[in-house]
């Protein structure tokens, strides 16, 4: 299953160290090439529910087959077609079962361990999605740079069609909820601490996106990184990634409350960070992996989305990577605009600090209105 978080990972972040390419290849600028994290980001955003809600009484393994075999075909033919909207359109249906995939892919994982270890359970399953970060994403990179970006997504299709494989072969049979509709799925949207948490997610994860989507611009014009050693610098942050996610899961499963304030924190210093740490190689590389440990973010809030869902476990696991797109689209649509409003390449890191802020805030509000409610 993580194989499957490993070509979701590689898929979702390569575009943004080939983003020139893309621009130029397109005849596009870079801002607008950025649009396409947000197309994505939206297939994952509508995917998610839809999936979720339609497909909860499907046996697990079929399920999780299934989408990752949409996934595979919607990178090879993103790489196929001619033209910016073309390209844009299957964007957008790759994304379309990437959280979905995930969700239930952390539904299986954490009912095969105890209660106390689910969310290390989970955050096996996105050791994938950090470690293509580490791994996969430099190495498309290094395909789309030699081979053109094309190469690169025909690469994230053929890790997907394998992982299809590997999981009808070794995944157990894992039923699906029989007493599942669509109703009571999305009747955890009637929850407010189920909304609340997604907001968490939606807002407070959006200021890692912010820096992330133009990482490359950033550390080429700003830092003065030559253009050659940017699968190095995604390597650095999938090191931040792969770390924050190992650390992020053995937290939660000590304290799921704490671990989730405090990421936050840690979110708004390390991103804000980057606007002076972004004027030299020195200091901007490391900031950029430290930035990376912000997706500790994820298998928290995974674990609390189960805990609020009650019956909508399907939905739930889902919702959460929905929400991380939402971020995603956020922090790039709002990283563009600054941009494009001439406030400066390093302006994402201000922006990105006062997202991770305010995920905070909304955080703070959850917690209160959760010991309202269980004190009566």
């Amino acid at each position: 299953m993580a194989v499957g978080g490993f070509a979701i990972g590689t898929g979702e972040f390569v575009i943004m160290g080939l983003l020139p390419d893309v621009a130029a290849d397109l005849g596009v600028t870079i801002p607008q090439a950025g649009h396409l994290i947000s197309t994505y980001a939206l297939g994952v955003v509508i995917g998610a529910p839809v999936l979720a809600a339609l497909c909860a009484r499907m046996q697990r393994r079929r399920l999780l087959v299934a989408l990752m075999a949409c996934f595979a075909l919607g990178n090879v033919a993103s790489a196929a077609v001619p033209g910016f909207a073309a390209v844009s359109a299957f964007r957008f249906l790759a994304g379309v079962p990437h959280g979905a995939y995930l969700g239930v892919a952390s539904l299986v994982a954490a009912s095969l361990v105890p209660p106390h270890r689910r969310a290390q359970a989970v955050g096996r399953v996105l050791l994938g999605l950090t470690a293509a970060t580490l791994t996969g994403v430099p190495l498309a990179t290094w395909i789309g740079q030699a081979f053109g970006w094309r190469a690169a997504f025909v690469f994230v299709g053929a890790i997907g069609a394998l992982c299809a494989v590997l999981v009808w072969r070794f995944v157990p049979r894992s039923p699906g909820d029989r007493e599942a509709s669509p109703l009571r799925e999305l009747g955890a949207l009637r929850s407010r601490q189920v909304l609340l948490t997604l907001a968490v997610g939606a807002i407070g994860g959006g200021g890692l996106f912010c820096v992330f989507s133009y990482v490359t611009p950033i550390m080429t014009e700003v830092a003065g990184v030559q253009a050659t050693w940017m699968p190095a610098v995604l390597a650095l942050f999938g090191i931040g990634m792969v770390s924050g996610n190992v650390v992020g899961a053995r937290l939660a499963d000590r304290s799921l409350e704490r671990t989730i304030g405090g990421v936050l924190v840690w979110n708004a210093l390390a991103i804000g960070a980057f606007v002076v740490a972004a004027h030299a190689p020195w200091s901007a590389m490391p900031n950029v992996l430290l930035i990376g440990t912000g997706v500790a973010l994820a298998p928290a809030l995974q674990i609390r989305l189960m805990d609020v869902a009650g019956e909508a476990q399907t939905l739930a696991a889902a919702l959460n990577h929905s929400a991380f797109n939402v971020a995603n689209a956020l922090g790039a649509w709002l990283g563009g605009m600054a941009i494009d409003a001439g406030l400066g390449w390093t302006s994402t890191g201000w922006i990105g600090a006062l997202l991770a802020t305010t995920g905070f805030g909304i955080f703070a509000v959850t917690a209160m209105d959760a010991r309202r409610a269980a004190a009566g």
